[in-house]
């Protein structure tokens, strides 16, 4: 009995398979040498800046003062666009879904390296966001009320661990970078300052001013004039260098705590997945901005501090940002909502 023949598997055409692969080349060398055509010819029209905070913000002043000097040099206008809600996640969760094109930015805050350690959220703020430069820095501090009789940081901390649990300090509410300022202190420095959450910075300061809560950690465009009033006693800004706006206020490293750093920084962001020629333009026009007198003075004037940086610096420090608020709201308890 004869075998039954198999049937054989019908290979492609060599050619129908060299002519697939040239298509698949030449769509490939097509986008490639689209992206560098569009990169060469950035930017052909207006760029919108997102700013996730309201107009008059230390984020939204920053964009707008920056923003003018770089459409100069650009030759195309930058339009700030306030996207507000979920303390700036909102606006970060906008731009991250926006064309990876260069044309819509995000200016970042302190608050969008400390929302991922308490909400769950929709987008990764360090995968979904490609960092452009880091721009400024407010400078925030801690003050007391006269009535504490503290004149430094460690006159408070010898303070609170002799009276444990009956120091108080105010914050603009829970999850805060005032909030989370106070925790930072709490564990370099072994003490327990009792947190009093507010609505707002103002309702705080309020308090504060009257001797119901002892210290308060917050702006010190908000509070400096308390101080220079003689209604509150600064004891250290909260960043690592002193502020150029307050440098007769000290660090609370100089204090003692070596590692504390609660900076309130501003950075500017694009799209993840943004052409690499794109991000150095923009970062380099970023920082010839921020050297300007046009930029600097504005700033100045609002309590801001320029910085300026690479990209890849700005990366690094929203990677340890981002791990350091996660250690210290799990250290608080803080745990995702």
């Amino acid at each position: 009995m004869a075998r039954p023949r198999l049937a054989r598997p019908r290979l492609a055409r060599p050619r129908l398979l060299l002519a697939g692969a040239a298509l698949v080349a030449a769509s490939i060398a097509t986008g490639l040498f689209a992206t560098a055509v569009g990169a060469q010819d950035y930017p052909n029209r207006p760029i919108r800046v997102v700013v996730g905070f309201g107009p008059g913000s230390a984020a939204d002043i920053a964009a707008r003062v920056l923003g003018i000097r770089m459409g100069q040099i650009l030759g195309q206008q930058m339009v700030v666009e306030n996207r507000t809600g979920a303390g700036s996640s909102l606006g970060a969760e906008f731009v991250a879904r926006a064309p990876k094109d260069g044309y819509t930015l995000f200016m970042s805050t302190v608050a969008n390296t400390i929302n991922p350690a308490l909400n769950k959220l929709s987008f990764d703020f360090v995968k979904d966001l490609a960092p452009i430069a880091l721009i400024a820095n407010v400078p925030n501090m801690l003050a007391v009320h006269p009535s504490l009789n503290v004149n430094s940081v460690p006159e408070l901390i010898a303070l609170a661990k002799s009276k444990p649990d009956t120091i108080a300090y105010a914050s603009s509410g829970v999850g805060t970078l005032a909030h989370l300022s106070g925790e930072m202190l709490n564990g370099l420095a072994g003490i327990k300052l009792v947190h009093v959450p507010y609505p707002g910075s103002a309702q705080g300061v309020t308090d504060v001013l009257a001797g119901r809560v002892g210290a308060i950690f917050g702006p010190s465009s908000t509070l400096w004039p308390q101080v220079t009033g003689g209604k509150l006693k600064a004891l250290a800004v909260t960043q690592l260098k002193r502020a150029a706006t307050l440098p007769d206020v000290p660090t609370m490293a100089e204090a003692g705590l070596q590692n504390y750093d609660a900076s309130v920084w501003i950075g500017l962001l694009a799209p993840a997945g943004t052409p690499r020629e794109i991000i150095d333009k923009l970062a380099k026009v970023a920082n010839e901005g921020l050297a300007s007198n046009e930029v600097l003075t504005p700033l100045r004037a609002q309590g801001v501090d320029a910085l300026g940086g690479s990209p890849e610096e700005f990366a690094r420090y929203v990677d340890s940002e981002t791990k350091k608020w996660a250690a210290i709201a799990a250290g608080a308890g803080l745990d995702k909502k």
